[in-house]
């Protein structure tokens, strides 16, 4: 004995309940995780390795931009490209 209380049985349809699936577009906690460690940790490989610290932020600003174009496009960001649409219009218009 561990001296730690037991957790009381699961709930009569508890067990049978699946678990929420994430919204489209929506970063999880372990996306996030891999997205604070990563930037950080390839910008200062890169910077110990002599990579001018220009470089460094227009190829991971580059990366960021890739990452978020992907996430619209995968979750579904109808509005967004509709949004970017319309500004490309208007701006070629008014030429």
């Amino acid at each position: 004995m561990t001296g730690l209380p037991a957790l009381p049985p699961p709930r009569a349809g508890e067990a049978d309940r699946p678990a929420p699936a994430p919204l489209p577009g929506r970063l999880g906690p372990t996306h996030t995780l891999i997205l604070l460690t990563a930037f950080p940790a390839l910008g200062t490989a890169l910077f110990l390795h002599g990579t001018p610290t220009g470089d460094i932020l227009t190829l991971l600003g580059g990366c960021g931009a890739l990452g978020a174009a992907v996430l619209t496009a995968a979750g579904g960001g109808r509005r967004l490209m509709a949004v970017l649409v319309e500004a490309a219009v208007r701006s070629g218009a008014d030429k």
